[in-house]
């Protein structure tokens, strides 16, 4: 059935001049990896002036030139960050928020509760966030969409998918349908994407599907549910 329906990344995104920022969670083919992705895009040159860099583990949005940031509010966070048998994944510094709230013993649901969409308007760009959670040799995922529920931002619409990991497939959230103005939201459920073994075929096919003009960075995680053994890619397109 077309529900059903396994796409491929690229394919979805290729000639789409605009997703936003988009997340990718699922388990490579041969089901011994987890799998997550995230991308940044822009149209501003604020927005444009970012790469992402590591540290400790953790991935953040720093400006590119320092010098020309004109606000960094919404465009300078925390985009991945490791907590116990956990790793969470946002387009925001609701990263920060859904660690404290584990921290704090709450449930990715429930941190997400204090946030809502950016305030943005007339965009109103929604927030996403994943996070997977580890066990003894398997993974489990759950993605939140955070998003006005009108055209004048009056409230928000709160919405969570939780899903077991199988072998291949993977699911992609993005914050925008494509470019536009206002730029229309994501909808629906988080779309349905194969998962290859290799990272670095992955890591290329979603690099060079993306809008050359408006792609900026692109970060993806490889870890191995046997081992822990974690392989990464970073990609800027300032550097």
């Amino acid at each position: 059935m077309e529900i059903y329906k396994i796409h491929d990344l690229a394919e979805l995104i290729r000639d789409n001049p605009y997703v936003g920022r988009g997340i990718v969670v699922g388990k490579s083919a041969d089901g011994k990896n987890a799998v997550s992705a995230y991308f940044i895009m822009g149209r501003s040159a604020n927005s444009r002036n970012r790469v992402f860099a590591e540290h400790d583990g953790a991935v953040f949005t720093e400006p590119f030139d320092a010098s020309k940031v004109e606000d960094p509010s919404l465009i300078i966070y925390a985009a991945v960050r490791a907590y116990e048998n956990n790793l969470v994944v946002t387009n925001g510094d609701q990263t920060d928020t859904i660690v404290e709230g584990l921290a704090a013993g709450k449930t990715f649901e429930a941190a997400l509760e204090s946030r809502c969409f950016e305030p943005d308007a007339p965009n109103f760009t929604p927030r996403i966030s994943a996070m997977l959670t580890f066990g003894a040799s398997d993974v489990t995922y759950r993605m939140s969409i955070l998003k006005s529920i009108d055209a004048e931002g009056s409230d928000c619409a709160r919405y969570t998918f939780s899903y077991p990991s199988k072998a291949g497939l993977g699911h992609f959230l993005h914050t925008y349908v494509t470019d536009g103005n206002p730029i229309p939201t994501f909808q629906g459920e988080p779309e349905r994407v194969s998962v290859p073994d290799d990272i670095d075929a992955f890591t290329s096919s979603l690099w060079d599907a993306l809008n050359a003009d408006n792609k900026i960075s692109l970060y993806v995680q490889y870890r191995n549910l046997a081992t822990g053994a974690i392989a990464s890619r970073l990609i800027n397109k300032n550097r």
